[in-house]
Formats: C-alpha cells, structure tokens, sequence
C-alpha cells in the first residue's frame, strides 16, 4: 500500500476487515496495522493467536517479529494501556502535556483540545473546565486573546490530564451505577461497578456545558436532561443490561418520573426513551453526590441554598387510558344507540363522550398533541360519529397548548 493517498488508510483498513471479519470483535480488534488478539485464558489465547497469524498468511499480510508482542497481559493499544480489568492512559503520551507550552494561535488551542479530548472519559468535568479554551476557537477574525480564565483553564486541564484516575474496566455480569447531577451551567455523570471490595469504582466518566436554551430548563428538566444524556452516552452498556441498573440522584422528585401522571411534553418524550431501560432511581442527598457534582458545577456561581422545587407541574390536563375511554362511550351508548349501518370494526361515540374521545386522542402521551390530520387518524382507528372531522378540527385549534408551542403544525 503506498503511503501519501488519500485514500490509503480507508482502503487497508477495509481490507484488514475483510481479511478477519469473523473474528472482529470477537476476539480481535484492528486498527489499520494495529491487531489485538485478546482471550480468557491462555490454551484460548495460543489458539487465536494462531488463527490470526494463519489468516494473515492465507492473505499475504505478513507481520515483523520485532514489532509484535505475544501473551501479555498488559499491553499498550491506540493511547491506552489495557490490563485485566483496567485501562489507564498510555503514560508516554501524558509526559507530553507535562511541558505543552502555553498557546499563542487558535490553532495552538484547537491542537491542544484536539488531544486533551481524546482523553476525556478520564477526566472530571471536561467540558467545564475546557469552556475558556473552546470559547478562543469561536468568533472567526476575532482577536486572539489569552487572559486568566483560559490560562486557568489550560493549566487545569494539563493538571487532571497528569493526575487522571485508572479506570475499571465494565463488565456485564454485574450491576451499573449511574450518579447524574445538574447545576446551572452543566450537567455530569459518572459511570460505576461495585469491586470485590464491595466498593465503588469508575469505568468512565461524563460531562456537558449546557447550551443557552438548555439553561432555561427548570431544575426538574435540567435533571432530568443529565439523566437523559447520561444513557445516551453509556446506552451501549446499559440498554438491554442483564441486571437493572441503579441511578443515583440528589433531586429527590426524579424518584416519581416512573410513576408520574402528569408530564410536560420534554419530559414525555423523554419517558419514552427512559422506557428503553431497567433501572432503579435512588436519592441521595447533594452532601454525599461529590463526584457527579463537581462534574456540573466547575464554573457554576456562588453557591445558593438549596430550595425544593417540584419537577412536575402543578396542573396539566391529562388524556384518560384508552380503555377507560372505550367504557365511557360504552355507557353513553346505553341512552344514545348509534345509528344503523355504521362501521362494524369501530364504536360509535354519543354527543356525551365526544369530549373525553377528542381529549384521548390529542393529548395521551401516546400522541402529545398531533395536528388536526394525524388525531383524526389517531381517533378513527376505534371510534366514529357524523361530525368527527369537524369536531376534531374544531378541538386542535382550541388546544391551548397547541395554541402557545404547536400552531404551525394546525
């Protein structure tokens, strides 16, 4: 493969995924040259390694001794070092940082940041502390200015790059702990399995600067947003999880979003997503949630005293359950029959259960708040009566919560 094309690094990484496709991901990954051959015991791992080494052979990909390391058990691979059970940062490219010099050019920043991130999983509250240095790569022409926060940002940085934890390994045998917190200015997670030593330890870490329509969230959505983005990122782990995972927060209204009536339409799309998982809420007081906290709060303001505020509003208007509505027509059926030759497969709904029907079929967390086409649709697949386009039509327009956020949608 000649090096300088364009090209060439996608085309010999195809072929090397070509050449090992049953055993990617199995017991091989690759990395264009880079082969790591990893097993559970070491008759397994002579066995692979043998079959990998035959393969390469079959496809006149040939190998240098030299450059090869057989049966460790500690290894280095693509900036990490991997060993039972851990990962760590490959301690060569961390004694770099030690002497980065301070930078004179957005380039400069945009280098730094381009390595620092590469390492982010290992570091506290990245985002935050990286904010001064993301803020220098935007505003085109402007002037490049180097004052205090950046400089305090970049030696911050250098420090947590240089004192960075080991990271567990996760496993899926055993239980996740998720902890989230929010501030008002980030939100941070971190991901944990219980030790033989009953304790916890971290196999990655979380954080996100908020964007200026997120900082207009309420405590409760800013909460829940860390929760949301927390399983988005470790969805890989935790979706599907042998064992419910527990989720550790210091908002203690989070513990009723499971069994909450009564959602805005945020938080029920959300809930939608959160279905997806098994898990368990747990609260536990701001006092005892230090890790997840300092991820949220770096460049937060002076500290306020806590105050209760209720995730959930204190009234909405709620849709009944689909079979509720089906028995209230059925009772209004008693003193008003529907008329003859009407469709077979769906109720005919009286005068005195239109509004409960209108009200199920717009507002249910299954629809939240449809134009005038998709609740016609929605209601007309159990339910008619003369007047139902017009009915509907009439309602959506009437929707007060149409009317504030949905009115391009009517």
């Amino acid at each position: 493969m000649p090096f300088g094309l364009t090209n060439a690094p996608a085309v010999f990484q195809a072929l090397i995924n070509d050449v090992l496709r049953d055993m990617l991901n199995i017991f091989v990954f690759v990395y264009l040259d880079d082969i790591l051959i990893f097993s559970s015991s070491l008759q397994e791992h002579t066995k692979h390694v043998r079959q990998v080494l035959q393969r390469l052979l079959d496809s006149h990909l040939y190998v240098k001794p030299e450059k090869c390391e057989f049966h460790a058990s500690r290894i280095q691979f693509l900036g990490f070092v991997v060993e039972p059970g851990r990962i760590q940062m490959d301690s060569r490219k961390v004694e770099a940082v030690a002497d980065w010099p301070t930078p004179k050019s957005v380039k400069e920043v945009q280098r730094f940041l381009g390595f620092t991130n590469f390492y982010r999983k290992f570091i506290r509250n990245f985002s935050s502390v990286a904010a001064p240095l993301s803020a220098l790569t935007k505003g085109g022409n402007a002037r490049f200015l180097w004052g205090k926060e950046a400089e305090t940002a970049f030696q911050g940085l250098k420090q947590r790059i240089l004192s960075a934890p080991i990271l567990t390994l996760p496993t899926v045998d055993e239980p996740f702990v998720v902890e989230v917190d929010a501030s008002e200015v980030g939100v941070g997670a971190v991901l944990s399995q219980r030790g033989e030593d009953q304790k916890l330890h971290p196999c990655a870490f979380f954080s996100h600067r908020l964007t200026p329509a997120e900082r207009n969230y309420d405590v409760g959505d800013r909460e829940l947003l860390a929760f949301k983005m927390a399983l988005e990122e470790w969805r890989h782990w935790l979706e599907g999880a042998s064992q419910p995972f527990q989720v550790l927060t210091d908002h203690k209204n989070l513990e009723f979003i499971q069994q909450a009536k009564r959602l805005n339409s945020r938080q029920d799309r959300w809930s939608l997503f959160f279905n997806r998982f098994q898990f368990i809420l747990t609260y536990r007081p701001g006092s005892k949630n230090l890790k997840p906290d300092a991820l949220s709060r770096v460049y937060a303001p002076a500290v306020r005293e806590d105050t209760d505020m209720p995730v959930l509003p204190t009234a909405k208007i709620v849709a009944p359950i689909s079979w509720q509505v089906e028995d209230t027509v059925r009772r209004a059926q008693a003193t008003e029959p529907g008329p003859i030759g009407g469709p077979a497969n769906r109720l005919f709904v009286p005068k005195a259960a239109r509004s409960q029907v209108l009200l199920w079929g717009h507002s249910s967390r299954l629809t939240c708040h449809p134009g005038v086409g998709r609740t016609l649709e929605f209601i007309q697949r159990k339910f008619w009566w003369p007047t139902i386009k017009e009915d509907v039509d009439t309602f959506v327009k009437a929707c007060p919560v149409c009317c504030q956020g949905k009115s391009s949608h009517l």
